[in-house]
């Protein structure tokens, strides 16, 4: 093939990925459109069945043209979760209309590259206003810009598939006046880092998170004789071994924020678990109202009294309100020795009758009880559609 012909079909190529992106930015403004009629009639922001039904036709559809069934299933599970999280963002500005900021002054672990650095990138790319970025080197530090108005958010992580729950930062909360406002679920792919200029690492010195060691545990275990050295972040382990320039010293962290910092990746995919995700929480100093339409997330810390079966019978107002616990942890309370804080995720709106229900019975059957937050659920479940349907 000439360099001529190879040049035409590029050209082709190009007009037509243009094109593509127009067709998407359209679709985008009639999700748009779609969002207002749901506020305006109050219906939910999915439609299951219609996503099902949407996903085989576009499949047969694609089949005619000579597309992969699969190649088309993954294109439009990833359009159809865009839309639904357009369209809660949507509903959730109409829903709080003096929420939105022209400037989003937000705190979060670390600097441009750590982990908690583009969570936070990719949930403020959903919402209106600046971001005015806030690196810290601690979560209290995080906390106390939002506390002290010197942030108007903050993220935090809050357990990791990993590594498990983030303890820090449930005790964070026990003393925080902040509310949960949102969260998000970001893929944590580790990777060796070493600084571009070198030749063949010879490593004896790894700098990272003490959260990222324990996610690689299996990988340190393997590689032998290494000195671990912790950072207060991903991004302070990348630029401790940028500095250093050495052929000795390797940071783990983010292969696409390792560019950052001119480091290259040696090795990917160090977590124990391949499918390695952590889940943060944003909190800002005022609460938020989710619209009903919206599926959504209740958090709330108490303390039973301490009986026998006390705990137990808490759940039970669960049960009897058909409400679903995704998340229950303890912690310490400072101070008593032997007692626990309980922080419970349950999935629903405060607002909604069962809900509403479920916390004043708690609240009046324990000796503390405080509603951390009620916020949009971002972790949106793809379309999945029976092979067999498909090609009926």
């Amino acid at each position: 093939m000439s360099k001529e012909v190879l040049s035409s079909i590029r050209e082709q190529i190009t007009e037509t990925d243009s094109k593509l992106l127009a067709l998407i930015a359209q679709r985008q403004k009639l999700t748009a459109q779609v969002a207002e009629t749901k506020v305006k009639h109050n219906i939910s922001v999915r439609d299951k069945a219609r996503e099902e039904q949407l996903l085989i036709r576009l499949i047969k559809q694609g089949q005619e043209s000579g597309l992969d069934p699969l190649f088309i299933t993954k294109l439009f599970q990833v359009i159809i979760e865009d839309s639904v999280l357009q369209q809660q963002a949507l509903l959730h500005e109409w829903a709080n209309p003096n929420s939105s900021l022209p400037i989003n002054r937000v705190a979060f672990l670390g600097k441009k590259g750590s982990y908690s650095y583009l969570a936070t990138q990719k949930y403020f790319s959903r919402r209106p206003g600046d971001l005015v970025e806030i690196g810290c080197n601690s979560f209290a530090q995080i906390i106390e810009q939002v506390e002290d108005n010197e942030a108007d958010f903050a993220v935090l992580p809050i357990e990791n598939t990993s590594s498990g729950s983030i303890n820090e930062v449930y005790d964070q909360l026990q003393h925080t006046r902040l509310n949960i406002v949102g969260e998000l679920t970001h893929p944590i792919r580790h990777a060796l880092l070493v600084h571009e200029s070198v030749g063949k690492a010879e490593i004896k010195t790894i700098y990272a998170h003490p959260q990222v060691f324990a996610q690689c545990s299996h990988f340190l275990a393997e590689f032998g004789n290494v000195e671990v050295k912790t950072c207060d972040s991903t991004s302070d382990a990348m630029i401790k071994v940028n500095e250093i320039a050495s052929p000795h010293v390797a940071a783990i962290g983010s292969e696409e924020s390792g560019q950052f910092y001119a480091l290259k990746a040696i090795k990917s995919d160090l977590a124990n678990q391949k499918e390695n995700h952590s889940r943060f929480i944003v909190v800002a100093s005022r609460s938020i109202k989710v619209p009903l339409q919206v599926p959504a997330k209740t958090t709330v810390i108490m303390s039973t009294v301490q009986s026998p079966g006390a705990l137990c019978d808490a759940l039970l107002v669960l049960k009897e309100n058909n409400i679903n616990m995704t998340k229950l942890e303890s912690r310490p309370v400072n101070g008593n020795p032997w007692e626990e804080m309980f922080y419970m995720d349950m999935l629903g709106n405060i607002d909604d009758g069962p809900m509403q229900e479920t916390v004043d019975k708690l609240r009046s059957m324990t000796r503390y009880f405080k509603v951390l937050g009620c916020y949009p659920v971002e972790e949106i479940s793809p379309t999945k559609i029976a092979a067999a349907s498909a090609l009926e």
